[in-house]
């Protein structure tokens, strides 16, 4: 749907859900874009990528999930999963990125670590009550995209000079 909708999807590259939405995306309208990670024994690239780029660190490939995404939409995943998420969080949050919709995919998945968000860093002051509004939970694939295109009904697509300059710099 978000290819159909005009949107490049980016992943990680890798088998399982990696590759089911990078599946989705090249059989639609949108570039299929694999971000792969050069791994000694875990990951080899899927065969669903109008896009591949490889590399061999972590820190570079997370920068370009975040330099030009239009929304961070996040499936269950692992470790790399979190440290993705929580980059994309903390870039949008000190305003090093563009305010962009970060929407987790699978509440149930997700509502332990959403809890935990609400009930033990906001309660400590370590994030603020107004952090847990950059983040939306929705299970739906239409209700996403909505999402995404209400973010941007309000805000507009085009950066403006601020963003422009962040995005430069990041």
């Amino acid at each position: 749907m978000l290819s159909d909708s005009g949107f490049s999807v980016i992943s990680g590259g890798g088998p399982g859900i990696m590759e089911a939405a990078n599946r989705g995306a090249y059989a639609g309208i949108g570039p299929s874009v694999g971000l792969n990670i050069e791994l000694p024994h875990e990951q080899s690239g899927n065969d669903y990528q109008d896009i591949s780029l490889s590399f061999k660190y972590f820190f570079m490939r997370k920068v370009m999930f975040v330099k030009y995404a239009s929304a961070y939409v996040v499936l269950p995943g692992g470790f790399g999963t979190l440290d993705e998420l929580m980059e994309a969080i903390t870039l949008v949050q000190t305003g090093k990125s563009r305010k962009i919709p970060i929407i987790l995919v699978g509440s149930s998945f997700w509502t332990g670590l959403v809890d935990w968000l609400k009930n033990t860093l906001v309660v400590e002051g370590m994030a603020s009550p107004e952090d847990m509004h950059l983040i939306q939970t929705i299970d739906d694939p239409k209700t996403i995209v909505e999402a995404i295109f209400k973010h941007y009904e309000a805000t507009g697509f085009e950066l403006t000079p601020a963003e422009r300059k962040v995005q430069l710099y990041l």
